[in-house]
């Protein structure tokens, strides 16, 4: 029998972080990233246009940070098994991503609120990824449904 080996909801401690490992954009990652979503805006896939650009070379896909966000938090464990439902989300890029970044997580509760449902309750985080200077490169927050125990 499956155990769950990630926090359940009365076990997540408001305003407590969590901190993920870590993991390099590659050139690869924002190839492959473009041809899976289609998305070959000349920003992330040409040189000379991003030379152009206020950010002066190609960055990595705001979507790809979030896709290597969600990675990285069920990677660390603490999501896994105990996460019922990924309700909503608001994100922001304060900061380019560039291949070659190392990125990180740090997870915060904010919020728990009972349900209905005995079964779960609502964690809202904060998602912050930070990059290898430490600067900000996605700003989140996160509404999830967790499991409760029993």
């Amino acid at each position: 029998m499956y155990t769950p080996k990630g926090i359940c909801w009365e076990d997540w401690n408001i305003d407590q972080d969590y901190y993920t490992a870590r993991r390099t954009v590659t050139e690869t990652d924002v190839v492959l990233f473009a041809g899976l979503s289609g998305d070959f805006n000349p920003l992330h896939t040409d040189d000379i246009f991003a030379q152009s650009t206020p950010f002066g070379k190609r960055i990595a896909h705001g979507a790809l940070v979030y896709a290597i966000a969600t990675g990285l938090a069920n990677q660390s464990g603490t999501f896994e098994g105990t996460t019922v439902a990924f309700l909503e989300q608001t994100t922001k890029w304060p900061a380019p991503t560039l291949p070659g970044d190392t990125l990180r997580l740090v997870i915060r509760p904010l919020e728990k609120k009972e349900t209905s449902k005995p079964d779960r309750g609502l964690v809202v985080f904060s998602i912050k990824v930070m990059n290898q200077k430490d600067t900000v490169v996605m700003d989140s927050q996160w509404k999830i449904l967790v499991a409760r125990k029993g």
